[in-house]
């Protein structure tokens, strides 16, 4: 297992990162109690969860979980996320002070813990004014109940302006932005990921395998069925499954993660891994399992060293589409500074 930096601090983090979001679900309480355990004894040291994740429920196990092993409790990098509704209230949701004072405390009594390493908003709130999320967050710093925080989902703009405002009062800076990045999904390539290297943050990507499409469990022309999020839930998401189906660059991509894994002698899912990992400004690549076979095979993608030319092959057919201004040819032309006069 690799370790980095988190972001922009001196907290260091593995690679991978466990995602948790299955704990109490899909995932029972003995299993997640094993997946835990494997991914410790695996060199992994980073968890991440939220607290909607099954209704809290994650939280809790993860508590239990620490409470039964306070030694590996101790080099265990914890992250949760507040924002999402946790009530019927009008103030049960958002990054207010208000709510993220309640949501905090809440976590971490479910968390067994006086402190979280990484608070992350889960979304950007448009009714919320940013300094006062930004002023919660560095008095909680203050006040030992989280060393630092970080984004989820949010655009370019937004990560930004929140830097900026945090510079000018002095605040504490985001180390780290969650999105959703995978080889299907780029599009935070265009201003994302520019932003983030601007403010020195790091990347930590959700959905790695795309919700299941990069491990080669879906077949073209074929509904999902059996043991798939989609199999189990045909009404969930099939109006994206079939635009996912009939986009000729998923299947090119995928055949190429293939041919690249069967060259390594190694699952699809260990290439997909293998290469967010190795993308600009990643810090750590969440893991999301069901079971502990999964979790071994998806840490075994550490070891997965791909060459260049690999990577410049799943960047070419997994190249997202940017024919249009202000991304595409006309727009990077328009962008570009030569340093001599082109003829």
């Amino acid at each position: 297992m690799d370790y980095r930096l988190l972001g922009c601090s001196g907290t260091v983090v593995s690679a991978q990162t466990l995602g948790t979001m299955t704990f109490g679900k899909e995932a029972d309480e003995a299993t997640s109690f094993d997946i835990m355990t494997a991914f410790v004894e695996g060199g992994g040291n980073f968890f991440d969860t939220a607290d909607v994740y099954t209704g809290g429920t994650s939280e809790e196990i993860i508590g239990r979980w620490l409470a039964e092993h306070p030694t590996e409790a101790e080099q265990v990098v914890l992250a949760t996320k507040g924002r999402a509704r946790t009530g019927d209230g009008p103030n049960d949701i958002g990054i207010s002070h208000r709510h993220l004072r309640t949501a905090l405390e809440k976590s971490l009594r479910r968390l067994g813990v006086e402190h979280v390493d990484l608070y992350q908003m889960h979304a950007w709130d448009a009714l919320t004014p940013v300094e006062e999320t930004l002023r919660f967050l560095d008095d909680a710093i203050s006040a030992g109940k989280i060393s630092y925080y970080g984004f989820s989902n949010y655009l370019g703009w937004q990560l930004t302006k929140a830097v900026h405002i945090a510079d000018a009062h002095g605040w504490a800076r985001p180390v780290t932005l969650q999105p959703q990045y995978n080889l299907l999904v780029r599009d935070i390539e265009h201003e994302i990921v520019p932003a983030v290297q601007d403010a020195g943050m790091g990347l930590l990507p959700w959905s790695p395998l795309a919700g299941g499409w990069l491990t080669g469990k879906y077949q073209r022309d074929q509904e999902p069925t059996g043991a798939t999020r989609l199999g189990e839930n045909p009404q969930r998401g099939m109006e994206a499954w079939q635009k996912r189906n009939d986009d000729e660059r998923t299947w090119r991509t995928i055949d190429e993660v293939r041919a690249i894994a069967d060259a390594h002698g190694a699952s699809l899912s260990q290439v997909a891994l293998a290469w967010a990992a190795a993308q600009p400004a990643v810090t750590s690549v969440i893991l999301g399992v069901r079971t502990v076979e999964q979790l071994r095979d998806n840490m075994a993608a550490a070891d997965l060293q791909l060459s260049d030319d690999e990577l410049r092959r799943l960047d070419e057919v997994s190249a997202p589409q940017m024919d249009d201004y202000p991304y595409g040819p006309a727009g990077i032309k328009q962008r570009r500074r030569p340093l001599t006069k082109e003829s």
